[in-house]
């Protein structure tokens, strides 16, 4: 079924929507909570949360890109099932370690105003435009859907070390655009 046949269902609030939802995006969402959470348990409970948003969110929202649409929300879930294991003192492994990995790109903004959230967006959208499309990849798959350095290379057939001097790169320039365009955060 089509996305735009899967939205309508969920504006005439048919609960098929869902169904659908998962035949066509359930392994996607599974896999994003996955890279985050490493629990099969935690993972099925985000994926639900998912639907449960998704059939809150729209109506009224009609996103453009559903595929998009699910995944961020996916991510995020994810993100805060995460933070409360963390508090929990659980969780700690390879999502620890790439937001640690992204805090290296972080100007120092000691003395400076911090950067609203749709500045830094924006800035970010634009410099992931920017670079090549494999280098690009890499990046959102690290960074947006937590895989690990392995997982990135056996997708890309690529050698681990080609893609962590990959990732050291584009972080490297993410810190220097950042200070270019005053983006403290």
């Amino acid at each position: 079924m089509e996305d735009t046949q899967i939205i309508e269902l969920y504006f005439q609030r048919s609960e098929s929507a869902i169904s659908e939802t998962d035949h066509k995006y359930g392994a996607y969402c599974n896999t994003i909570a996955y890279n985050i959470l490493q629990n099969s348990e935690d993972s099925e409970e985000c994926q639900n949360d998912t639907y449960l948003k998704l059939w809150n969110t729209i109506p009224p929202t009609r996103p453009s890109n559903f595929k998009a649409f699910i995944g961020k929300i996916t991510r995020n879930l994810a993100l805060n099932i995460y933070e409360k294991h963390k508090a929990q003192k659980r969780g700690a492994g390879s999502v620890e370690l790439a937001l640690d990995e992204l805090e290296e790109c972080i100007p120092d903004a000691s003395a400076s105003i911090p950067s609203e959230d749709s500045v830094v967006t924006e800035c970010l959208n634009s410099f992931l435009k920017s670079l090549p499309t494999q280098h690009r990849n890499i990046f959102i798959r690290r960074y947006f859907y937590m895989a690990s350095v392995t997982e990135i290379a056996n997708f890309f057939q690529m050698n681990e070390s080609t893609v962590r001097v990959s990732l050291k790169r584009t972080r490297d320039k993410l810190k220097v655009f950042f200070e270019k365009e005053e983006i403290y955060l």
